[in-house]
């Protein structure tokens, strides 16, 4: 057997995997979504929907609310962490990135203990704090399991970061800010665009913590849900899930372009 034949048999299981579980399926979605009485209509008819343009715009803001939070946090942090050596730092290291093991419905469990009616919150100040059915519940949920995954991201990229670069900086008298600003920060940014682009589509897509708190909120995914389970329109339902696959995906390489890199979406 030649080398090239090789080859060729080693991608066949890839290959295989690629048509049955991602071709097939986006395939069939796209094709469910004309299927409807309004034929490919339906996607004009999400333009001219108010409901369905509100709840776009919000779940855009909502992700990128995460996304910015999520890059401002583990970037302070993952720095901190790539350069200092300390003992529990380990400990430290293990509960930052716990959020990892826990589903999108355990953590919007968290968050009404949290902020709920009964949460911890609402029980330890005065006044009426319930914030875990609103978007700002959804917002710290989506936070929750965002950091971590930007975290371990930064801390790669910084373990990298040649030393002697902003040594050098320092010796031609840049003061602390700037050497973060010309040196660290454009050494991360590949880095950065990538974590970005991880917590933005994962946030977009997440459902379990919308789930849970779904009482005053409307994100696109739980459209697609109540479109599929409670109206049956799974016209409707496959066109909105196109709609957000392909926002995401615009999203993802417009990053892979920035950072030059591969871009890879989190579960």
């Amino acid at each position: 057997m030649s080398h090239r034949s090789f080859l060729l048999l080693c991608l066949v299981p890839l290959a295989s995997f690629a048509l049955a579980f991602l071709a097939i399926p986006l395939v069939r979605l796209v094709l469910a979504s004309g299927e409807g009485a309004e034929g490919w209509a339906i996607y004009l008819t999400i333009l001219r929907t108010p409901r369905y343009l509100a709840t776009l715009g919000q779940t855009l803001l909502v992700s990128l609310a995460v996304t910015a939070a999520a890059l401002a946090v583990s970037t302070t942090a993952g720095l901190f962490l790539a350069r200092s050596r300390f003992a529990g730092r380990r400990v430290l290291l293990s509960i930052l990135t716990l959020p990892l093991a826990f589903p999108g419905v355990v953590v919007g469990f968290m968050i009404i203990l949290l902020g709920g009616r009964q949460g911890l919150v609402n029980q330890l100040l005065p006044g009426h704090w319930v914030f875990a059915y609103s978007v700002t519940g959804l917002f710290l949920g989506y936070l929750y399991f965002s950091i971590p995954r930007v975290l371990l991201t930064v801390m790669a990229a910084a373990e990298k970061i040649d030393p002697a670069l902003e040594e050098a900086a320092r010796t031609l008298g840049a003061p602390p800010w700037r050497v973060m600003v010309d040196v660290v920060l454009p050494a991360l940014a590949p880095a950065l665009i990538a974590a970005g682009a991880i917590a933005f589509a994962t946030a977009m897509g997440a459902f379990g913590t919308a789930f849970t708190l779904a009482t005053d909120i409307d994100v696109l995914p739980m459209v697609i849900y109540t479109e599929f389970t409670l109206s049956a329109n799974i016209a409707m339902a496959s066109a909105l899930s196109v709609v957000l696959g392909l926002v995401t995906w615009a999203l993802l390489l417009l990053a892979r372009s920035l950072s030059g890199g591969t871009v890879a979406a989190g579960g």
